[in-house]
């Protein structure tokens, strides 16, 4: 399963928002060169973000961006929804796979649901937690 580019930094800018959240807005310019990418499109993808409450943008001096919630409540599986059209059909299954791999499939597409259901924006932001995010 392949995740966009636009769903990467969507999921990275939250991490960065949420390891900053005591800091109150952070420029759109900030996020940028810390992500790597260009500010046009970097403010495409948090107009996304903005538009469904995940964030709240603030123009101006002393303005920018911050989370709406606490870091703890927002999964990568909300944020990914948000930038990616097939996220709930993870695996597609065809109408010529036999019914008894289709099971299958599709107990593969809920356990990656559940999986992505199951990290928060919080568990990424934590340092020392880092690494514990290995799955077979």
């Amino acid at each position: 399963m392949l995740f966009s580019t636009r769903s990467q930094y969507a999921l990275s800018v939250m991490v960065d928002l949420a390891e900053r959240q005591a800091e109150g807005y952070t420029p759109l310019k900030e996020i940028a060169d810390r992500q790597g990418i260009s500010e046009k499109y970097l403010e495409s993808i948090l107009k996304v973000l903005v538009k469904n409450g995940f964030l709240i943008g603030v123009r101006g001096k002393g303005g920018g961006y911050k989370l709406t919630r606490n870091p703890d409540l927002y999964t990568v599986g909300d944020v990914l929804r948000l930038t990616e059209d097939s996220l709930t059909q993870t695996v597609e299954v065809s109408q010529s796979t036999n019914e008894k791999t289709a099971a299958m499939w599709r107990g593969l597409g809920d356990a990656i649901n559940g999986y992505l259901d199951s990290v928060t924006v919080a568990d990424l932001a934590t340092p020392s937690d880092a690494g514990d995010y290995y799955v077979i």
